[in-house]
């Protein structure tokens, strides 16, 4: 018998958007719209709005939670929100994030929460944030079935080591670096990878460069998509 918890069934997942809509999404060249949420009320709203993909994202910490940064929002949450969100709708990719200290420890440890994150949570793919350093992890969990978002630039759960909320990739070497990551990420088997507060010029070359599809929030307009907070979004911020 199906757990009563879980509202989803083989019918929602073969309905809903896939990996492979955001492949020919850029080769159509046509941007993907992209919003956080963590409720089922809110998920119902943003998918009349005929979204292409929901994060249920750790920035829950901050605008749920209350929070000053994401790193306190633990697995199980995230668990919680993403169930909440599969419940509320059918069609969007959604997509978790993995939250700080699910996948920096071991790759076995990793590769299991963002198994459980996509069993229990009922989402189509998980993001974690990093570059070159998760090749390895994003290529095991890929070979797992485990479709994986990157995210490049601005990374909020390494806040304290970037000193802040700072844009990223200003100076030639940091560009050069986050190009590097970008491939690294791509051929290690990501569908899509988030750049989040870098310039505009270095959003638009990583986009050009890649043959899976760029998702920006802070980072211009010439990105193969766009992702924004729903507070955000809503001027609830």
């Amino acid at each position: 018998m199906p757990r009563a918890d879980i509202a989803w069934d083989e019918r929602d997942i073969m309905s809903r958007i896939t990996t492979r809509h955001f492949r020919k999404s850029k080769l159509e060249e046509r941007k993907l719209v992209m919003v956080t949420c963590y409720d089922a009320t809110f998920a119902r709203l943003v998918e009349q709005a005929d979204v292409d993909a929901i994060l249920i994202g750790d920035s829950l910490g901050m605008v749920v939670q209350g929070h000053e940064h994401t790193l306190p929002v633990t697995l199980d949450e995230i668990i919680y929100h993403c169930r909440a969100v599969a419940r509320g709708s059918r069609r969007a990719h959604l997509v978790g994030d993995l939250p700080f200290g699910t996948y920096q420890s071991s790759q076995d440890g990793a590769v299991d929460n963002a198994a459980r994150l996509m069993k229990e949570g009922g989402v189509q793919g998980v993001k974690l944030e990093g570059g070159e350093e998760y090749a390895e992890l994003v290529h095991r969990m890929t070979r797992s079935g485990i479709p994986v978002m990157g995210h490049l630039g601005l990374t909020p759960q390494s806040v304290h080591q970037l000193g802040g909320y700072r844009i990223q990739g200003r100076s030639s070497d940091a560009a050069e670096k986050l190009m590097s990551d970008a491939r690294a990420l791509q051929d290690a088997g990501c569908y899509s990878v988030v750049l989040e507060g870098i310039p505009a010029t270095l959003a638009a070359q990583v986009s050009t460069e890649l043959s899976i599809p760029t998702i920006g929030i802070g980072a211009g307009g010439a990105c193969d998509g766009q992702v924004l907070v729903l507070y955000d979004l809503l001027g609830l911020d």
